[in-house]
């Protein structure tokens, strides 16, 4: 795998100081990388298989803040004219989101002072920490456990994927997105029209409304808009037969989700949890479980890495597979 010419769009929205550092990492450490952050005056960091490591100037990875590299003031001025094209205007809705959008589906978080107007987050200035968030779409990753996520009349379950931060819960998402969408040749599963809601540009990673990732050749993406209002507005405009959403958990969400059910459409969604026990201590989610919305959990960890499948239930919390699982590695 050429681990550069992946990270091109992110390397090149690097302030050039710190893109070469960045480049001396070596390429095994390099494809390992989840995330650069950047903050003033303080060491560069990145973190591997969600463990936090610091950067020396000579491009080594260590435990050991004192030796890295430390972030400017001038490095994150540049960062910002990198990753927002010198445009504050033309990005202006995602920087009150708190993010931007590089092309490649990669997201580059900020953080700074907030510009309020009527009490709403305008815009941020004095931008001092960056997070390079660098996404990693895995193909296939789900292929093991699709036989238990659709139905003997070649359906799709309603399926709710709990995880804990961190888990690898949107990649399996957008693969099994995919995987719906194309259609699964080996179970004799014809593809669905899919209508994603994302919200925080994560699953199909769109940059200028077209997904950069891989989501499947029957889906539609609403790029940006609140889940509540973007499942009701593609059932009224695309008529999709199933619909995504990435991390559940405010009321109105749950009584979006109602209404999609009621429409007879399939829903496909994740929320924060490490399991239906911490899930029901949730207030606004318990009624998700008690009222059966879902007919199929997926259980995350990260005990074999992101992406982890430690058990799947039916709707009646009964275990159809047990892992610990995950595409190319069994715990023995």
């Amino acid at each position: 795998m050429n681990t550069r010419k992946n990270f091109e769009e992110v390397l090149y929205a690097l302030p050039p100081s710190v893109r070469e550092v960045i480049i001396k990492i070596p390429d095994d450490l390099l494809q390992e990388v989840e995330e650069i952050r950047l903050r003033v005056n303080r060491p560069l960091t990145v973190y591997l298989k969600n463990e936090e490591k610091f950067v020396s100037k000579e491009g080594n990875i260590s435990l050991s803040p004192s030796l890295a590299y430390i972030v400017t003031s001038e490095d994150c001025e540049k960062a910002f004219q990198l990753i927002s094209k010198s445009s504050l205007y033309a990005f202006e809705e995602e920087i009150r989101n708190g993010y931007i959008t590089l092309k490649g589906g990669y997201r580059v978080g900020i953080v700074g002072k907030c510009v309020l107007e009527n009490g709403y987050i305008k815009t941020l200035k004095n931008i001092s920490g960056y997070n390079y968030r660098i996404s990693k779409e895995i193909i296939g990753v789900a292929e093991g456990i699709l036989k238990y996520l659709t139905t003997p009349s070649k359906d799709i379950y309603n399926i709710l994927i709990i995880s804990p931060p961190q888990c690898g819960k949107t990649t399996l998402l957008r693969d099994i997105t995919r995987w719906i969408s194309n259609g699964i040749d080996f179970l004799g599963f014809k593809g669905k029209k899919v209508g994603i809601v994302d919200e925080r540009s994560e699953i199909a990673g769109c940059y200028n409304g077209i997904p950069q990732m891989d989501v499947g050749i029957r889906t539609d993406v609403l790029d940006g808009c609140p889940k509540a209002y973007g499942m009701i507005m593609l059932i009224r405009s695309m008529s999709p037969e199933v619909v995504v959403t990435d991390e559940i958990g405010k009321k109105e969400d749950i009584e979006a989700i109602h209404e999609v059910l009621n429409t007879g459409v399939k829903i496909i969604t994740t929320v924060h949890a490490n399991d239906i026990e911490d899930l029901m201590k949730k207030p606004v989610l318990k009624d998700v479980i008690s009222l059966r919305y879902f007919e199929r959990y997926v259980i995350l960890s990260n005990r074999l890495g992101a992406g982890t499948v430690e058990k799947i239930l039916d709707d009646n919390f009964n275990t159809l597979f047990k892992g610990p699982y995950r595409r190319g590695r069994t715990e023995k």
